[in-house]
């Protein structure tokens, strides 16, 4: 199947098609959601889509996967020679995941700064642990979420002027990674991390001590419980106006990114419906469902090719 992937998307040179088989094993060993989807695209956009997975995976496993026992300098340290290896340019023989997202930002004209942005957002995890406000919040998913479905849009294409689908593409990054936020507070409070407004928890009185009481304690206070139904909502309505950006996609990419879509936002249906034990838990999808999605939406994407080629 990579193959068939590498041979769609024209890409003959040796080191480079090994550079993007690492890539996509990446991709299908820690995005399971993601890499499913992927499946719905056509073969010769996949390599660049597990080129930007990587890209984002690395940096996030230097944050908090690879070697526990490193400090904040050395994984400031990692970060940093990250950025100046990606910003050199080169052919990088010697990183393979390195040349595989250059071939793909060189071939799809992907903005640079998409890169500063995301690598901003990847050295405040390193210092930042809580976020005062919503703006305060959008700033970081500014370069850890929405520049991701930025990146993305050239690969998945439009009908229209890409200016007016990147506000939606954005919004649909964000709204994952709300998603993402809510499923994993238990496991980024491990960490020393709370990913959701202080002043907007306030409201209901919740603190951070009583975000780690539920930690400790394993269960949803009744107050944590309101607070969170009430974040579920926004992120109900970031889903909803990122939905009505799909129809400026380019025909062949609506059903993986509807895919994405549908089975993501299903993980608030699924938090909503533990009544929020996020601290128990971790709200999952099961794999009946997901190919249920996934297989209507591939006879979708079959024949939204078979029309493009006709």
């Amino acid at each position: 199947m990579i193959r068939t992937e590498l041979d769609a998307a024209g890409i003959s040179d040796a080191r480079l098609r090994a550079a993007y088989r690492s890539c996509r094993q990446i991709a299908a060993a820690h995005g399971r959601t993601y890499f499913l989807a992927t499946r719905l695209l056509a073969p010769d956009q996949r390599p660049a889509v597990h080129a930007l997975y990587g890209f984002a995976r690395h940096a996030d496993d230097i944050l908090d996967e690879l070697n526990p026992a490193l400090d904040v300098a050395a994984r400031a340290q990692r970060l940093q020679r990250l950025s100046e290896r990606f910003f050199a340019g080169g052919e990088h023989h010697d990183e393979p995941l390195l040349a595989a997202v250059e071939h793909t930002v060189r071939r799809y004209g992907i903005s640079s700064d998409l890169f500063e942005d995301f690598l901003d957002s990847m050295r405040m995890d390193l210092t930042v642990t809580d976020y005062p406000d919503r703006a305060a919040l959008n700033r970081y998913m500014r370069g850890s979420a929405e520049v991701i479905g930025l990146q993305m849009l050239p690969i998945l294409g439009t009908v229209g002027p890409a200016d007016e689908a990147a506000p939606y593409a954005a919004a649909l990054g964000r709204a994952f990674q709300l998603t993402n936020f809510l499923r994993d507070i238990d496991e980024d409070l491990a960490r020393n991390r709370i990913y959701l407004p202080a002043d907007e928890l306030a409201a209901f009185g919740v603190d951070r001590e009583l975000m780690l009481w539920c930690h400790a304690h394993r269960r949803t206070h009744a107050r944590v419980r309101t607070a969170l139904a009430a974040q579920h909502d926004i992120t109900r309505e970031i889903y909803r106006f990122a939905a009505d950006g799909i129809a400026m996609l380019a025909p062949r990419s609506r059903p993986c990114v509807t895919t994405a879509l549908t089975l993501y936002s299903e993980i608030l249906d699924c938090i909503e419906a533990s009544d929020f034990s996020v601290f128990t838990r971790r709200a999952t999808v099961g794999n009946a469902r997901r190919l249920r999605v996934a297989g209507g939406a591939l006879l979708q994407s079959w024949r939204a090719r078979m029309r493009g080629a006709a």
